[in-house]
């Protein structure tokens, strides 16, 4: 198997139309049901389980929910037209401070569902020409669409999910 790379190590390029903007709204509202699905039914034992410094599940989950914020601020600098994007805390200072391991992951993931409901219904509300405002991306020192960072956004959704199998698949 090929050695991952890390998120902050990716690149991306963003060579498609503007107009798939309903196809990644279609991720983005996935998410919440895919992340249910895979940790709903995993005792509390195995959500909470770190392999090192490595992120137990649990912990994997609390942190897609604790960059909601970010990503409807994202939105925010689109609609108000900044020139750059509000910068993520790369230290995910955020998530250890959550302390997840000690959460309910019911809580976690009802707090996911409705804060990524928030941000679809505001996505919904936009015209098709907003989809194609741009910013530039402060870590990737890129131009970005408002269609770029969502698909950025479900990439990053995909990239934990991915984790947490893995861990499953470590530990079950």
């Amino acid at each position: 198997m090929a050695a991952r790379v890390a998120w902050t190590d990716r690149t991306f390029s963003f060579a498609f139309s503007a107009d798939v903007y309903p196809e990644l709204m279609e991720r983005l509202r996935g998410t919440p049901a895919r992340l249910d699905e895979r940790v709903r039914p995993l005792p509390r034992n195995i959500l909470t389980v770190r392999d090192g410094v490595k992120w137990s599940i649990q912990e994997h989950a609390g942190h897609i929910l604790d960059l909601e914020a970010l990503w409807m601020g994202r939105v925010d600098d689109f609609t108000d037209g900044a020139g750059t994007l509000r910068a993520a805390d790369m230290t995910n200072q955020k998530t250890h401070d959550a302390n997840h391991n000690k959460q309910d992951i019911e809580a976690i993931l009802a707090g996911f569902r409705v804060e990524r409901l928030a941000l679809i219904k505001r996505l919904e509300s936009f015209e098709p020409s907003d989809f194609a405002k741009t910013a530039l991306h402060p870590r990737l020192r890129q131009p970005m669409r408002l269609c770029d960072s969502m698909y950025f956004v479900a990439e990053h959704d995909d990239y934990h999910l991915a984790r947490i199998t893995e861990s499953v698949q470590r530990i079950g």
